[in-house]
């Protein structure tokens, strides 16, 4: 059985680990959150769910506008050639969330260490992290510092790389495309 939120709210209590958490509309992705992140102070997240050629799975987590260059990003996490993402079946069965829940802490559900956390190095200049609790109706605020300690809790120490960025040493800047 998943952890629940409450499950883990209770966890992170029993650990010392202060949250702030808000009940918000479901959002789904990145550019649906926008007006939540706009009420809630820190750095806010996206997640990817991913696998390598020899099936690994990683879940990376990093700060929510970052254009991550897919086409590199098996690079810096170590992991064996291209990168596809993890099926939302290997996403409900190994960390208990639903696709558009995806959450660093949703490593809680993977006892038995299939999965691979890696941080975004630019997400911890943030003092504050906002994370989905599992579900994405609301939303948790920790300190870097609780985040991480929790995270290792679980078993899931992070690997904390600094991610490629689209466009970074290609002369084009991250945030056009080429014409």
């Amino acid at each position: 059985m998943a952890v629940t939120p409450k499950m883990l709210f209770d966890q992170l209590a029993a650990w010392g680990i202060e949250q702030r958490t808000i009940e918000h509309e479901a959002v789904f992705t990145v550019a649906e959150s926008r007006g939540v992140k706009e009420t809630i102070p820190g750095g806010h997240t996206k997640n990817l769910f991913l696998k390598d050629k020899k099936s690994r799975l990683f879940l990376v987590t990093a700060r929510a506008e970052l254009p991550i260059d897919l086409k590199r990003l098996h690079e810096a996490i170590g992991a064996s050639g291209r990168l596809s993402f993890g099926s939302a079946e290997q996403l409900i069965e190994i960390l208990g969330v639903e696709p558009g829940s995806v959450t660093p802490l949703a490593v809680i559900n993977d006892t038995a260490g299939q999965v691979t956390l890696v941080l975004d190095e630019g997400l911890l200049a943030e003092s504050w992290i906002n994370v989905h609790p599992l579900i994405n109706t609301m939303t948790t605020s920790l300190a870097r510092e609780d985040l991480l300690r929790a995270l290792d809790a679980m078993g899931h120490p992070p690997v904390i790389v600094r991610l490629p960025e689209q466009g970074a040493g290609t002369g084009v800047p991250a945030n056009s495309t080429p014409s």
